[in-house]
């Protein structure tokens, strides 16, 4: 049944898909923004409110006097958000960060350091500022949306990328193409798992969210791609999209300065999520496969590249110095050469362990199968 729909943004990376799909849906959508990224992808029959959703009395105005069946609230100052719509909106659906997590953004708050793999909906959250100002302002305004609206549906966003992301940190492996690099640092062979979440799956999510009332209501969810590609798989799968091929240099993370954009993160440690909420209560499954996405993000941003300098290579802090990084990637090459011509030789080769029958494992005991 068409239902009247509010949603606060509307117009960023998963706004667009998501808008798209209520109005597909038959739903009488409203979307309340400042204007000032008006989308040609936004369907001519949606209403737009042009307000500041950061500014209380601006959001209020835009407010007064109507009322809606569902609420999205994906931009602006979400606590002062769900409070604001009390009265306006008859669900609410919010989204929020993973940050709220104890140790997304400080792993040294676990010991030893890092975050449990995966990281369940149920598992703590910050509730020391001197351990996370950030995350403990996040947590805090979960606990405001579920005061004011107590059947409220909140979604933990991880990284988003896909069109129109600001921090796109597939642009770190797109511009080097574009730029003619042959090669790329990683850290630890670029063995890190972080999870991200690409626009249409994440709309997605939402859109269950809108569909599955009922299952929805008071739960908090992790969101995000089913599969979470490891550093060096987006590497490969990014370059392959484009047709080249880049070598990677694995150096040890306290050396791989360069791959810290593609990190996110001071340790190399996993920030992985437990979906198995939206799996399980709202059917969830990826409408995009994660290594079609990136293959989709990839010819996106090489056909709409980003301006050397402008705000989204500030965001992901790649200075795309080669200079550096050909003078660290010689240095390196150089020390691990000079390691292994002064190596040790064991009398004996450590192995992976009798039990392991992969390549360079265990040989088979007999030449020909015998069934």
């Amino acid at each position: 049944m068409p239902e009247r729909v509010l949603v606060i943004g509307g117009t960023g990376p998963t706004g667009i898909p998501l808008v798209r799909d209520l109005v597909a849906r038959d739903d009488t959508v409203t979307i309340l923004h400042r204007g000032t990224h008006e989308r040609a992808e936004t369907p001519p029959a949606v209403e737009h409110l042009h307000a500041d959703p950061f500014d209380p009395d601006s959001l209020a105005g835009a407010l007064a006097g109507r009322t809606w069946d569902v609420t999205l609230a994906m931009y602006g100052r979400l606590r002062r958000i769900a409070e604001a719509t009390v009265g306006h909106t008859g669900r609410f659906v919010s989204v929020g960060g993973v940050p709220a997590y104890l140790g997304w953004m400080n792993p040294w708050a676990h010991r030893p350091a890092g975050l449990p793999v995966p990281v369940a909906e149920d598992a703590p959250t910050v509730d020391d500022p001197a351990l996370d100002e950030k995350g403990f302002r996040i947590a805090r305004t979960e606990e405001a949306v579920f005061t004011h609206h107590p059947d409220a549906v909140h979604f933990r966003y991880p990284y988003v990328y896909g069109p129109y992301q600001l921090a796109p940190r597939e642009w770190c492996v797109v511009r080097r193409v574009l730029d003619g690099r042959r090669h790329i640092v990683l850290a630890d062979d670029g063995l890190t798992l972080h999870h991200h979440g690409y626009t249409e799956n994440l709309a997605h999510a939402l859109l269950l969210a809108v569909e599955r009332p009922d299952a929805a209501a008071g739960l908090v969810c992790n969101v995000g791609d089913e599969e979470v590609c490891t550093v060096r798989q987006v590497v490969e799968i990014v370059a392959g999209a484009l047709g080249h091929e880049l070598e990677i240099v694995s150096m040890p993370h306290d050396l791989a300065v360069p791959a810290r954009p593609l990190l996110t993160q001071p340790l190399p440690t996993h920030r992985v999520m437990d979906l198995t909420r939206i799996r399980t209560r709202l059917g969830y499954r990826d409408r995009v496969p994660a290594r079609t996405a990136l293959v989709d993000t990839a010819r996106w941003l090489a056909a709409n590249p980003i301006a050397p300098g402008a705000a989204e290579e500030i965001v992901l802090t790649d200075p795309f110095d080669y200079d550096a990084e050909d003078r660290l990637i010689d240095a390196w090459l150089r020390a691990r050469d000079a390691v292994a011509d002064a190596g040790a030789a064991f009398a004996s080769a450590p192995g992976y362990g009798l039990a392991y029958s992969g390549p360079g494992g265990k040989p088979r005991s007999a030449k020909k199968f015998e069934p």
